[in-house]
């Protein structure tokens, strides 16, 4: 397992890197798509449709993802669409945590598929949206989930219980502790407060575009636009929300009776489950930056 999953992260390493620090965006988004549409098959799959009609869910997606390229919407400020989707994200998460494993079949099909398409059309928009605006924005929004995710299996991992009486979530995902998430908490402050001095140390070379690190990170933006408290209470918010995105998809998969979306990813799972966290995230990110 542990061979596999090493395998499969250097090949992926060896697609995304390339593409995303190459000279247009336009390598990166297409390599987004490809990922996003295995993502659409997924979610036809967890929803129990067959291999025909998974594929059409995912031609379905790619087809929304390509008018809005067609359409110049990933150079174009979007200001109202990111707000509507932020708020999309926090209200049905919070509902569908609510609601809890019991709480999914009871959603009408038309409904779950409408709504996996359009959370996956929106992640694949923001990331590419994000690729346009800098590698240094999209880095710094990626890392924020991954140092999340990070902190959190290692906190959880070593005082997981100790301070807390009961699971995160223990009917969805009784592996998560509040320790983790507090711990995820921790590596993300760490994380902005460390990314923001790093880029005042740079001279504003990597804000004027001259560096490899081409745009002003997330962090950058949010400080200058509204200060160190809003800033720090922003990437505190982003890591909550993209806990809030591992435990939907956990929620489904556990209402489904799977262990992984599907096993595109050899030692890692699927799509979803790599990305997972990063579906509210990246939507909301835009919305952050662009208000």
């Amino acid at each position: 397992m542990l061979k596999q999953r090493v395998l499969t992260a250097i090949v992926l390493l060896a697609i995304l890197l390339p593409a995303l620090f190459y000279n247009t965006p336009i390598p990166f988004t297409a390599v987004a798509l490809i990922l996003i549409a295995a993502g659409a098959w997924e979610w036809g799959r967890l929803n129990a449709y067959g291999q025909a009609a998974s594929l059409l869910l995912a031609g379905v997606c790619v087809a929304l993802c390509a008018l809005s390229w067609y359409g110049g919407l990933l150079e174009k400020p979007l200001p109202m669409l990111w707000a509507v989707a932020g708020a999309a994200w926090v209200l049905a998460g919070a509902w569908l945590l609510r609601a809890g494993v019991k709480g999914w079949p009871g959603i009408p099909k038309a409904v779950r598929l409408t709504g996996g398409v359009l959370a996956l059309w929106l992640a694949w928009l923001a990331v590419a949206q994000a690729r346009v605006m800098g590698i240094n924005f999209l880095l710094s929004v990626l890392l924020l989930v991954w140092v999340a995710d990070i902190f959190a299996y290692f906190a959880g991992k070593a005082l997981g219980g100790r301070f807390s009486k009961g699971k995160l979530a223990p009917s969805i995902s009784p592996g998560k502790s509040w320790e983790g998430v507090w711990g995820g908490m921790v590596g993300v402050l760490a994380l902005s407060i460390s990314w923001v001095a790093w880029d005042a140390a740079s001279a504003g070379t990597v804000s004027a575009g001259t560096g490899i690190l081409n745009g002003q990170s997330l962090y950058a933006r949010l400080l200058a636009q509204h200060g160190m408290l809003v800033m720090l209470i922003a990437v505190l918010f982003l890591a909550a929300m993209s806990v809030v995105g591992d435990l939907v998809e956990s929620l489904i998969k556990r209402s489904v009776g799977v262990k992984d979306s599907s096993g595109l990813l050899p030692g890692h799972g699927g799509v979803l489950d790599r990305v997972d966290a990063l579906l509210p995230v990246l939507p909301l990110a835009l919305m952050l930056a662009t208000v």
